[in-house]
């Protein structure tokens, strides 16, 4: 199922207003986040219109998660962040999605919680792709 009014399942401007679409995975797809003070920082969303992982099945969580996995262990090899810090909201959004946000040691925000949306640090495009193929080359 998909929601017409929803940055995930559309995939068009409401998405490009604050990420990337990178590519898709099993069963979500992986969106780097233009606010990058967190170097690597992204989102994996379910490739369905779910709101709660109680919406999910057994199986769809465990694929979910597991793409989830994926990506911090893909951010990990890229980016070598200290720690990932995980976030799954959606007060507002009502889809299902986990930010994975890589802290480093001595960095912004290390050993606190991270900001939603900081409104630091944005790149150029071409900053952007490079990120992208990174993140790519390590899933």
């Amino acid at each position: 199922m998909k929601d017409t009014n929803c940055s995930y399942c559309m995939r068009n401007e409401l998405l490009d207003a604050f990420g990337l679409f990178v590519c898709e995975l099993p069963s979500s797809i992986l969106v780097l986040f233009r606010e990058q003070s967190h170097p690597g920082r992204c989102i994996v969303a379910a490739k369905e219109h779910v709101s709660e992982i109680t919406d999910m099945t057994e199986e769809q969580m465990d694929a979910f998660y597991r793409d989830v996995r994926h990506v911090a262990a893909a951010l990990h090899q890229a980016f070598h962040p200290d720690k990932v810090n995980y976030g799954a909201y959606g007060d507002t959004c009502g889809h299902c999605h986990v930010h994975l946000v890589p802290k480093y040691r001595d960095a912004f925000e290390w050993g606190g919680t991270f900001a939603m949306n900081p409104q630091k640090k944005f790149l150029t495009e071409e900053e952007y792709q490079a990120m992208i193929e990174r993140l790519k080359a390590a899933l």
